[in-house]
Parts: structure tokens; C-alpha cells; sequence
């Protein structure tokens, strides 16, 4: 391709993709230091209309659990009392943290002695008699995120994503407990999460997170300065020349010092979402050396879930590597041979139905699962169920359950969510957190314009990106061999 050809290229690409370049990079900052922002919430009133809640979606109702003959739901904003008519719903989050990500209530339960616990995925939290919130800290990581929780005769478990939490009266102390090396471990980690962690950084730690930092500032003053350098004649012909050369000789320099680094933020970004994301989703490699998925923890940020299965007298464990059962909490886990297809996105349901049977909900689907028969069904149609192919979403993406409202359980769509409930108008524009906005800039969800094309909005942008990145190394390339 001439050198005309490749400034038309570059020109163009960069014009057309700087905002969104730009929303990457500022949205990725945010998200490597979300600890920084946990208290900034953004109304969804600000946002576009597809993010205000309707009908209970977008996870608001995860579950519901009884309590003094009334019905506490919980979900991804708060908790909330009301009865079993859902006639009339109260705010009963006092005492838990303002930030919105704090309030994103992974499960609720009730000990035989009456007490309440909520767990957050930042915290686990006491209801104490005057109808407050307290918080009970954990001696987990300091980084170590909560997923579960669940209680078995007066224990108390919470399962974080690395360990697994236990205590009994007066649950004031809990033992971390490091589970057993399954027998079916080979020691290798997920390449999902590789190239997650090597995308943000976190793979080698703060110095990792700074370097990345550093490429999205890059980025940001290439693109500024790119579209600087195009717009700039048309502003000021005369006293612009001299800033449009010293500008276009910093964007020539920098680019062609960091164009390694830009590449790698760019590709690895783009292989984290379909379609490239099925071709890494079920893949494992070694650990590489020396960095964070480097553990002597076998269950290193793998834990999901886990729940006494009393009928078949063990523990029934859920990961990223599957379902495990184990005797006890010190026994060696062991792979279960059938078990119901889960989204990668993770369990959002998992209880008994009436018969004994689990029900297993994700954004896959829910399903009926017998483990004395060892049959899967779907649960919607009583069909088979099939194992996920291509893209990890259902034709239905279950987001809660609850079986205290009427003579029927209700599952709750993340989209459509549910019309068997009255939701409350005020309860649409309950605030989200900047960290949940930034990743919904940073995936391209928030375009909701594009309708289904936000699910191939990181394929195009990322190669578009690619293309444009490479295009600016070879006219400075040409350029090279034009004065030698």
C-alpha cells in the first residue's frame, strides 16, 4: 500500500475512533483504581434508558429470604421489606455503606437462632435489633472478593472467591479454611482470566496496573493530539503551523516508541469479548512465574458457591472449574461426572425445589438437576439440557429466584426481569456505581443504540483500533527509509 494510502487509513480511523478511544482508556483508569471511586454513584436517571430498572431486572432481585413474617428481597442495589403480597416495599439497607458496589447483596440468610446475615462482595453484615446493618470482618485477603454465603445446623459459611469462611455462636470469629487440592487438578489456570489480569495489569501486580496506566494515557494524548493536528488548520492557519509540527512530531515519537504496548492493550482487550472470548473461554495454560494467578492456593479466585446437599450427605461445590462435592470441609473435593451448563458469568440461583431436586440459574438458563439420577433438564421447557456452545447466554438470563410471593416460584430475567411482582416506579433510577458505569463504557454496552451489535462492539472497535495503530507505525516506517 502506497504512503498515501496509509495517512488516509490513519487519518480517518483515528478522527472516527478518538471518543471511544478515549472513553477505553479514562473508563479503564477508573477500573484499575475502583477501589479510589467506591463511594461515587451515578443515577440511572443519567444514563440511557435500557439501564433504569423495570420489573425487577438487572439482578435488583437476586433472592428473597422470610423474616417475622415479612419478605427481605436482596440484589444488586440493597435490600428491601415487604410482604408476601410485594404490595408495599421499604428500604432496609441502614447501616450498609453508601457506594452502590457495597450494596450489591450476593445472598441472605437466617440462622436457627433468628439472626440475619447479608453478604456483599465486599463485606458480610449482621442485622442488628434496632434494625441497623453492622459489619463482621472476615480475616480474609485484602483484595479477596465475597461470593457466597450459607448457614448448615448453627454454622455460619461464607465462601470468599480464595477461601472459605466458618463460624458458629456467637459468629463473632471466623476460621479461614484453605481447601484441598482436587483430584483432578492439573495445576494449569484459566487463559480467560491470563489475558484478563495481563489486560488491566494485575497479572504483575502495582508495578503491572502502573504500566498499563501509563498505555492509556499514551493513548489518550495520541489521539488528542492526533485530532489536534487534523482539526488545526482549519482554526488557525498561521500561528497553527508551528504547534501542528511540534504536535506531529511528539505523536510521531511517542507512537513509535509505545506502538508494542498500545498493540498489546489493544489485542488483549479485544480477545475478551465474543467471538474471540470462545475461542480463550474454556482454555488453561500453566501459571506464569513469579505473577499474581501464581499460587500456592489451588483455589486461587476460583470459588464461586457452596451449599449442603443433605440428601446426598456432603458439600456441593461450585468454581470456575466446575461443581466439586466433598464429605467435609477438609476432604479432598472431587469432580462431579453430570452436572447443568453455567454461564461464565457465574451461578445466580442455586436451591432445592419441592422435590429434592437443585435448581441451578445463570445466563445460561435454569435447570432441574437430580444428582441421584444424574439428569439435567431444562427448567423452562423439561427438556434435556445442552451443553453451552459458542456464546455463553441463554434465551433466558435468570438472575433471581424467589418462592415467597403466590402459590409459585418466580424466576427473574436480567432483561426482562419479571411481571409477577409490582416494582415501585421510584426504584428505576437507583443509583449504580462509577466502577459498573466504567464497565459498561469500557465493553461498549452503553451504546445502547447499537442494539445486538454492542455484543460485536469490542471485535470491530479492537481490530478498527489495531489497523489504526499499525497504520501510524508504517507511514512513520515509510518515512524512515525515505531519508536513508
Amino acid at each position: 500500500m502506497k504512503k498515501a494510502a496509509w495517512r488516509k487509513h490513519h487519518k480517518w480511523f483515528g478522527l472516527i475512533l478518538g471518543f471511544f478511544i478515549i472513553m477505553f482508556c479514562v473508563s479503564g483508569l477508573v477500573l484499575n483504581h475502583a477501589e479510589l471511586f467506591s463511594n461515587v454513584n451515578i443515577s440511572r436517571s443519567a444514563l440511557p434508558s435500557d439501564y433504569r430498572y423495570k420489573q425487577w431486572n438487572g439482578g435488583l432481585l437476586r433472592g428473597t429470604i422470610r423474616w417475622q413474617k415479612q419478605v427481605l428481597i436482596y440484589g444488586n442495589s440493597g435490600i428491601w421489606q415487604t410482604d408476601s403480597t410485594a404490595a408495599s416495599v421499604t428500604d432496609f439497607n441502614q447501616g450498609l455503606p453508601h457506594g452502590a458496589d457495597f450494596r450489591q447483596i450476593r445472598g441472605m440468610v437466617t440462622t436457627p437462632a433468628g439472626e440475619v446475615f447479608a453478604l456483599g462482595q465486599y463485606g458480610l453484615y449482621r442485622l442488628q435489633p434496632n434494625g441497623r446493618w453492622s459489619e463482621i470482618v472476615l480475616p480474609r485477603e485484602e483484595d479477596e472478593k465475597l461470593s457466597d454465603i450459607t448457614t448448615q445446623g448453627d454454622s455460619l459459611i461464607v465462601t470468599g472467591r480464595s477461601h472459605i469462611f466458618l463460624a458458629r455462636p456467637p459468629y463473632a470469629n471466623f476460621a479461614r479454611i484453605s481447601l484441598t487440592k482436587a483430584a483432578n487438578d492439573d495445576g494449569k489456570v484459566s487463559l480467560f482470566r491470563t489475558i484478563w489480569l495481563l489486560h488491566s495489569g494485575e497479572l504483575f501486580g502495582i508495578v503491572g496496573v502502573l504500566l498499563v496506566d501509563s498505555i492509556a494515557i499514551v493513548l489518550i494524548f495520541l489521539t488528542l493530539t492526533g485530532v489536534v493536528y487534523w482539526f488545526l488548520p482549519h482554526l488557525s492557519k498561521e500561528r497553527g503551523r508551528l504547534l501542528r509540527r511540534k504536535l506531529s512530531a511528539w505523536h510521531n515519537h511517542i507512537g513509535k516508541l509505545t506502538i508494542a504496548l498500545t498493540l498489546f492493550l489493544c489485542i488483549t482487550g479485544w480477545m475478551l469479548r465474543p467471538p474471540a472470548l470462545i475461542a480463550i473461554a474454556s482454555g488453561k495454560i500453566p501459571p506464569i512465574p513469579f505473577t499474581t494467578m501464581d499460587s500456592n492456593n489451588p483455589w486461587h479466585e476460583k470459588l464461586r458457591t457452596l451449599r449442603y446437599d443433605a440428601d446426598e450427605q456432603e458439600w456441593l461445590l461450585y468454581s470456575s472449574e466446575g461443581f466439586f462435592s466433598l464429605k467435609d470441609l477438609h476432604a479432598q473435593p472431587q469432580a462431579v461426572t453430570v452436572q447443568p451448563p453455567v454461564s461464565v458469568m457465574g451461578i445466580n440461583t442455586q436451591e432445592k425445589d419441592e422435590h429434592g431436586q437443585w435448581l441451578i440459574g445463570s445466563f445460561y438458563g435454569m435447570f432441574r438437576w437430580d444428582r441421584k439420577k444424574g439428569t439435567v433438564t431444562d427448567y423452562f421447557t423439561g427438556r434435556p439440557a445442552e451443553p453451552i456452545r459458542g456464546i455463553p447466554l441463554g434465551k433466558n438470563a435468570v438472575a433471581g429466584f424467589t418462592s415467597h410471593f403466590g402459590k409459585f416460584p418466580v424466576v427473574v430475567d436480567y432483561y426482562r426481569g419479571t411481571p409477577a411482582l409490582p416494582m415501585p416506579s421510584r426504584m428505576a433510577s437507583l443509583p449504580m456505581s462509577l466502577r459498573n458505569v466504567c464497565i459498561e463504557i469500557h465493553t461498549g454496552r452503553i451504546y445502547t443504540f447499537l442494539g445486538k451489535g454492542t455484543l460485536l462492539y469490542i471485535f470491530l472497535i479492537g481490530l478498527s483500533l489495531a489497523w489504526c495503530l499499525w497504520s501510524g507505525w508504517k507511514i512513520r516506517y515509510n518515512n524512515h527509509r525515505t531519508k536513508h
